[in-house]
């Protein structure tokens, strides 16, 4: 925990946690005890912390506020008064301590009543937040009161949930749904410290990539070209030309296109990353965009020509379409690799490509990094030219 001269443009510039951390505290050298927590997955922001020493002699922790809420000046002030506060015996904890509702608080109750319902409003995965917190995670730890978790018990759950057959990455799913769920524990004051912190991941790479050979990608464009269903077929092509997710294409409306200067604008509310991101139309994509027939008409770019309302899925024509193109395999993800694969191989840089597809963080990007041989290849080839025997005179 690096101590520091606190200043704001630190705060605005220097509030990274490394990649080997899961989070980093910066203490205050103004206010001892002060200090900024910065979790790895909220890089660059982070929060107010005062660290004291409760009436029974434990380290204690008081949320003050996140970064982006207050000033570095304000939350000074309020350590300060909290200090103060403490040193007349007054526990800032004291009130709600008291209360039943924080005391005795089981892990069961806190995911039914606090964590799931917030879920629900905030989180794309909720569902699968709701499974696995039904079936495995109130099982194992429901009737805990939530300051009798240990982080040995969660590390033990971990580890048998491995050696039961799950997947890693199913197992590392269990662990930061835990780790995510009590970081909001702490925040809203059931607990003082997340006793699933330091816990590490498996973090075994099972991403599957497809990319498509040359005389895969020709013969899935001819199917999609002429196949009888005309829609999904659009929808396949429009990810295809331009990187998006499915999910993002079958909410995608016209208002979002803007043709004049090719480009369409998701908003953040349809967006993984949760940030507007604005993909560029190729031709090909313009080309699809102009096929639809549902522009002036539908406020949907994609509808079913059966319901006459937007697409929800496509899955069951896909597959169809993609054994019809010799495919059986291809997911509807693959299309938005192939479409990195193009980029990366016709020379585009690793920034383009994150820009393009909306990868928040570069290191997404780059599983692309190795696809860049041919390019490179060039690059190298264009040396060779100037040490040519031939060209030496």
């Amino acid at each position: 925990m690096p101590v520091v001269q606190l200043t704001q443009p630190f705060i605005t510039s220097h509030l990274i946690c490394p990649e080997d951390k899961s989070r980093i505290e910066f203490c205050d050298k103004t206010v001892p005890g002060l200090y900024i927590e910065v979790r790895r997955s909220s890089q660059r922001q982070g929060t107010y912390y005062l660290r004291y020493k409760n009436p029974a002699g434990k380290t204690a922790h008081q949320r003050i506020g996140t970064t982006n809420e207050i000033t570095l000046s304000e939350a000074r002030r309020e350590a300060k008064q909290l200090k103060f506060q403490i040193s007349l015996g007054h526990n800032p904890k004291g009130v709600d301590a008291q209360t039943p509702e924080s005391s005795g608080i089981t892990f069961e109750v806190f995911m039914k009543e606090k964590y799931l319902p917030f879920a629900q409003q905030h989180k794309r995965s909720y569902r699968f937040d709701l499974s696995m917190s039904t079936l495995r995670l109130i099982p194992k730890f429901g009737y805990l009161e939530l300051a009798q978790l240990t982080r040995q018990q969660i590390q033990a759950f971990h580890t048998d949930l491995h050696n039961e057959g799950l997947a890693p990455a199913t197992c590392d799913h269990h662990l930061k749904l835990i780790r995510h769920a009590l970081n909001l524990a702490v925040d809203w004051g059931y607990l003082d410290r997340n006793p699933a912190d330091r816990i590490k991941l498996f973090k075994v790479d099972n991403r599957v990539e497809r990319f498509m050979t040359e005389g895969e990608q020709a013969r899935l464009i001819s199917v999609l070209r002429t196949d009888e269903n005309r829609t999904v077929c659009l929808v396949a092509l429009f990810l295809l030309c331009t990187g998006a997710r499915l999910n993002e294409a079958l909410h995608a409306t016209w208002d979002q296109v803007d043709k004049a200067n090719k480009v369409w604008r998701i908003p953040a509310s349809n967006s993984k990353s949760k940030r507007i991101r604005a993909v560029p139309l190729n031709p090909s994509a313009m080309e699809v965009l102009d096929k639809l027939g549902t522009e002036g008409n539908h406020r949907h770019l994609f509808v079913s020509s059966t319901t006459g309302e937007r697409m929800t899925t496509i899955h069951k024509v896909w597959h169809r379409i993609r054994k019809k193109a010799g495919l059986p395999n291809l997911r509807l993800h693959d299309l938005r690799h192939q479409y990195a694969s193009l980029l990366v191989n016709n020379g585009r840089t690793l920034y383009e490509v994150q820009h393009i597809l909306g990868h928040s963080n570069p290191i997404v990007t780059q599983r692309y990094a190795h696809l860049s041989t041919k390019a490179l290849q060039e690059a190298a080839a264009s040396v060779s030219v100037q040490l040519d025997p031939s060209h030496v005179s």
